[in-house]
């Protein structure tokens, strides 16, 4: 057992897997390296349990790879009985106003992305870039503090849920997530502001949060624009130390005050997204026009070209747009095809270039899929707020430290690797019942042949790792 359970110490539970099982050991290396200590992270100094805010955390961290989905799961499994300790541990942390998840976070990240640079023998040759974008997470729970109905372009419906807008860093080989705020949309229906009617607006569960608090400055995320906390998302970053060439976002975040934004950063920066082929007028040789009569234009001028190795159409045009010159990119995969346009403040980018960075952006999709489908990303259905973005935050953490341990063992996927890992800890749930079996049948081989069972044990253990996986493993049950 643990000696001293107020410290982050899983080197135990590390001694049950193999030099064979890879990536838990590299999951577990790369967990004892983090550091949670430290200020500003508003963990409670002292409180009722025996267990510190840095060992809960550890475990949460662990739930995907022992396939828990959540802390009853937990309860229930082969890890508390080893760790001990109860539910309300977890809870009381996760519904923790004061503690400030986004300086946790960051502090994590940070740390990642140093050990990746430290385990590499070389620094990434790609571009570094920031991602955002949104993205739906369903709820089911009506009475979860301000949830409300969102439209879901994947259902073309209104869903209950939220909104996350998630920033995140791509180092030019591995994708880490940064940060995130959970919106809802109050819609135009003024007697069922946010899809709900008085009555569900009344049932939701509610929460008084000091002013001050980190909790409270995330509750306060939630009404306001994706636009402006997108903004303070990046300035967090930049001051946090992330450095990067480019800013890719889709169509819903182009925009003249992001526009502005990068190009007033003193840092060298970039923004590149897909623009809309909308009534936005831009200045062009002189004259105003829209961005689909900028491309007609370059068409009846014969400028339109064909890129034969993307096997695209596409045009380029220098404009002025709202106090700032910016270059477009028109482009479109069929001869028949609707125009699409890329938007840049790199006026000196070609088009192939362009197209290939702008591709990096598809990595954000790839972690919505993969943290939803593998993490549970948005799954949690607590009713407190502050364990919203306590989950939100931990799938993050679970994601970057996965992404690590896929840079550093070389795995083509996320999912590959995913069901390695729960391959590798699968025997852990299931080894109190191969244990009493197996006590079972020694004992009566025992008995048989008058033999000592210890004597039995060590015979059997010597020079067999799975069967001396079991015994410590039992052992330790014994001891918890």
């Amino acid at each position: 057992m643990l000696q001293h359970k107020d410290t982050t110490n899983i080197s135990e539970l590390t001694s049950f897997f193999t030099s064979s099982e890879k990536i838990c050991e590299t999951v577990f290396w790369i967990i004892r390296s983090l550091k949670f200590s430290g200020k500003g992270f508003g963990f409670p100094e002292s409180d009722r349990t025996i267990y510190g805010s840095g060992t809960v955390l550890t475990f949460l961290l662990l739930f995907p790879l022992f396939q828990l989905s959540n802390v009853r799961a937990f309860s229930q499994s082969v890890l508390a009985k080893l760790f001990g300790g109860g539910k309300d541990v977890f809870y009381r942390l996760r519904n923790n106003e004061k503690i400030s998840w986004r300086a946790l976070h960051y502090r994590i990240t940070l740390q990642l992305t140093q050990l990746a640079t430290s385990r590499s023998s070389e620094e990434p040759k790609g571009l570094k870039c920031l991602i955002a974008d949104d993205t739906d997470l369903p709820k089911t729970g009506r009475r979860i503090e301000l949830i409300g109905r969102i439209w879901s372009h994947v259902f073309n419906s209104s869903i209950l849920g939220f909104k996350g807008l998630f920033l995140e860093y791509h180092d030019g080989k591995s994708f880490f997530s940064l940060d995130f705020s959970l919106h809802g949309e109050k819609g135009k229906n003024e007697k069922k502001p946010y899809g709900l009617t008085p009555k569900q607006t009344k049932e939701r569960f509610s929460k008084k949060r000091s002013s001050l608090s980190d909790g409270a400055i995330r509750k306060a995320e939630y009404f306001q624009k994706k636009t402006d906390n997108l903004l303070s998302m990046i300035r967090t970053a930049i001051l946090k130390g992330i450095r990067f060439d480019y800013l890719l976002v889709d169509s819903w975040f182009v925009c003249d005050e992001l526009i502005s934004f990068i190009l007033g950063r003193k840092i060298k920066c970039h923004l590149l997204g897909m623009a809309k082929m909308g009534k936005s007028r831009y200045d062009f040789n002189g004259q105003s026009f829209t961005a689909r009569e900028i491309v007609e234009k370059q068409k009846r001028c014969k400028r339109t070209k064909r890129f034969r190795k993307l096997n695209v159409w596409y045009s380029i045009a220098d404009v002025y747009y709202k106090g700032n010159d910016v270059r477009l990119f028109f482009c479109k995969t069929t001869h028949r095809g609707n125009w699409n346009v890329l938007l840049t403040t790199n006026q000196s980018l070609e088009f192939e270039e362009a197209y290939r960075i702008y591709s990096i952006r598809w990595s954000i999709e790839v972690f919505n899929k993969e943290s939803k489908g593998y993490l549970r990303l948005g799954k949690s259905q607590s009713q407190d707020f502050d364990a919203q973005i306590a989950d939100t935050t931990i799938c993050m953490m679970q994601y970057n430290i996965l992404s690590l341990a896929k840079r550093l063992l070389a795995y083509e996927s996320m999912g590959e690797l995913f069901r390695q890992a729960c391959t590798e800890t699968l025997e852990l749930t299931v080894v109190e019942k191969i244990w009493g079996y197996l006590q079972e049948i020694l004992t009566l081989i025992a008995d048989i042949f008058e033999i000592d069972i210890e004597e039995i044990l060590n015979k059997i253990a010597d020079d067999n790792q799975p069967i001396t996986k079991i015994i410590k493993m039992n052992a330790a049950l014994k001891a918890a």
